[in-house]
């Protein structure tokens, strides 16, 4: 079935419950007054591409995202929520209910489907490691003409590979190839995001403040390298946090959903014990063999683990609503 077929399929369904706004007061605060799909015209680019501003390269592809007008009134803020390497999952579902509760909207962006993807773990060559930043500055030109969005207040949060995408969606130099919106995110949150590449002009990014949640046990992107890069953003004045949960593995909010068990992503792809870096024509490099990198190297790995942490995740959530509860000034 084409992309857009099954786009406006969706949207003829949703609008059988969207159109609730009337009766919103009698609503529980976490529903949504309406929901709308939007279709997302973006590119697949190789992470070369990405990196030396070849769209004419690029092969068009339409992806999705699904808008969830909160309860209010005249334009709301937003946060965009970009998933992992497993697409958009109950984890998300639980981070939009949250916000929703605040009075915020939420955008979530599936970069899967439309490229006919499910899921990337066990083989992440599939999709350049930098593309999900082209879908996301994609959605910000669509909230950003939005009669109900607040353009000055939508934040960027992503989690594993969508956390790596949020947190380098920061960049200055990302920002001036790719984003045509003509706005800037409010703030990025990326969760258990790999840090671990080295691209050239890294350490500029926008000044808006970055928070970034990991575990200390995370063995898929381990905090090692995110506690490098900060402290490189710290040395050039940026507002960047870490903050990190000594017993919480890789996806630890999913204990949101009630998940409390740690198990072995089996055959999953992991780069922690690699060194990539930028190198001209915006070739990325295995920093230990001075070849492009591929995720044939020697130094990728396989069988990370992954698991909720219930309490850890409560206290993320409450860290990210008291945040956004500033950063968007709510009452």
């Amino acid at each position: 079935m084409p992309t857009i077929f099954r786009i406006a399929m969706a949207l003829c369904i949703l609008t059988l419950f969207a159109d609730v706004g009337a009766n919103a007061q009698s609503l529980p605060k976490e529903v949504a007054t309406r929901a709308e799909i939007y279709p997302i015209p973006t590119l697949t680019l190789s992470d070369q591409q990405f990196l030396s501003g070849d769209a004419a390269g690029g092969k068009p592809v339409t992806v999705a995202g699904e808008f969830r007008v909160a309860q209010g009134s005249g334009k709301i803020p937003v946060v965009v929520l970009m998933h992992g390497s497993s697409g958009v999952g109950a984890t998300t579902e639980a981070w939009v209910h949250a916000f929703n509760a605040m009075g915020i909207s939420t955008f979530v962006i599936d970069g899967f489907t439309g490229r006919g993807l499910t899921v990337v773990g066990p083989n992440q060559a599939l999709l350049g490691r930098l593309n999900l930043i082209v879908d996301i500055y994609r959605s910000l030109e669509i909230l950003a003409k939005h009669p109900r969005v607040d353009p000055d207040r939508i934040v960027l949060m992503g989690f594993s590979r969508g956390g790596q995408a949020t947190l380098y969606a920061s960049l200055d130099r990302f920002n001036k190839l790719w984003n045509k919106s003509g706005i800037r995110f409010a703030a990025y949150i990326p969760f258990y995001p790999d840090c671990s590449t080295t691209y050239q002009g890294d350490a500029e990014v926008t000044a808006r403040p970055i928070r970034i949640f990991h575990g200390t046990p995370d063995d898929y992107n381990p905090v090692k390298s995110c506690k490098a890069f900060v402290e490189r953003l710290k040395a050039g004045g940026r507002d960047v946090v870490l903050t990190e949960y000594p017993d919480s593995a890789h996806g630890f909010d999913s204990g949101l959903v009630g998940l409390n068990t740690v198990t072995v992503s089996a055959n999953a792809q992991t780069v922690r014990n690699c060194r990539i870096k930028e190198g001209d024509g915006g070739m990325l490099m295995n920093g230990d063999t001075n070849a492009p990198f591929t995720y044939k190297d020697a130094c990728v790995e396989l069988n990370p683990h992954v698991g909720g942490n219930p309490k850890t995740a409560a206290e993320a959530r409450k860290a990210v609503e008291e945040f956004l509860q500033a950063l968007f000034k709510l009452g």
